[in-house]
């Protein structure tokens, strides 16, 4: 990967780490799926705001709506959904273990649906490498705090629905749709499908109390960085990378989260810290492809 495809990756495992830190304080207040409905139509707005302050219609004819609304429900509203429900019944820190595991999901997946992202030994390793290095950086604490079976296998759904958006998304580049549309696209059909379903399910207007204060800054840092953001960086890495390289940045999320914690809350870091960092690493430098080829005898 070139220098700036890997900035793009940690600048979204920055982005999408504080979204499970967003996602729990809006939760505490509002269901999963007003939570999903709120983040989705805040980025879309956003979105449309900017391309239509750039001179662009975000609604002009000629754009890939169907893909769009695949794109939504695969990538947006399944995942989405079974995460902040997942949340609610299990340990931050398991939830973000099981995320980790979408990489692997995308392998497979990869494997059987694309002709240039097939599984050779070098991916194999580097993604148990990445992923041992997820278990070991959270640490046993975050099994502490929920154990519901169905919390967990939320969010191995929500992983292999991520892989299966992260194959579908590559048409966006062979559509010669920009990344900013692409996003745009997305967020807007999420939210056209959530509403309906939301609606029928939790009934946002029975809520005793409004949201606070606290909750609409998480709201709006989650629709705008996590989201709206996060989604322009997502489509460019796609189309630079593919999708097994992209998901990688789930491997990267605890990272950011732990080393942001201990800079800024000035946290502690121990020692399996730098252990599962080291593991992490050691991964992506495997299926970066520059170290085996550095250890690689010559001929």
């Amino acid at each position: 990967m070139s220098l700036r495809v890997w900035l793009w990756l940690l600048s979204l495992s920055v982005l999408w780490g504080g979204s499970f830190f967003f996602a729990k304080v809006a939760l505490s207040e509002l269901g999963p799926l007003t939570v999903v409905f709120a983040r989705v139509t805040l980025a879309a707005l956003a979105l449309a705001t900017a391309l239509a302050v750039a001179g662009t219609n975000p609604f002009r004819r000629g754009l890939p709506w169907p893909a769009f609304f695949a794109m939504g429900a695969l990538n947006n509203v399944l995942p989405f959904s079974l995460i902040f429900w997942g949340q609610t019944e299990i340990a931050s820190g398991l939830a973000s273990i099981l995320n980790a595991t979408t990489p692997l999901f995308t392998l497979i997946v990869a494997h059987v649906l694309t002709d240039d992202e097939k599984i050779d030994r070098a991916k194999v390793a580097a993604l148990l490498a990445g992923l041992a290095g997820v278990v070991v950086l959270v640490g046993p604490d975050a099994l502490v705090g929920g154990s519901s079976l169905w919390g967990q296998l939320a969010c191995l759904a929500a992983a292999l629905s991520y892989a299966f958006a992260g194959i579908y998304g590559r048409r966006f580049r062979a559509l010669g749709v920009p990344p900013v549309d692409a996003a745009t696209g997305q967020v807007t059909a999420s939210a056209v499908l959530i509403l309906p379903i939301m609606l029928v399910i939790e009934h946002p207007w029975t809520l005793a109390v409004a949201p606070s204060a606290t909750v609409w800054l998480a709201l709006v840092g989650l629709a705008l960085l996590s989201t709206a953001l996060g989604y322009v960086l997502y489509f460019r890495i796609l189309a630079a990378a593919g999708a097994t390289i992209l998901l990688l940045v789930t491997f990267l999320i605890p990272i950011t989260a732990i080393v942001l914690g201990a800079l800024v809350l000035h946290e502690q870091l121990l020692a399996r810290h730098f252990a599962g960092m080291a593991l992490i690493g050691f991964g992506l430098a495997l299926i970066d492809g520059r170290l085996p080829r550095l250890l690689r005898p010559a001929k």
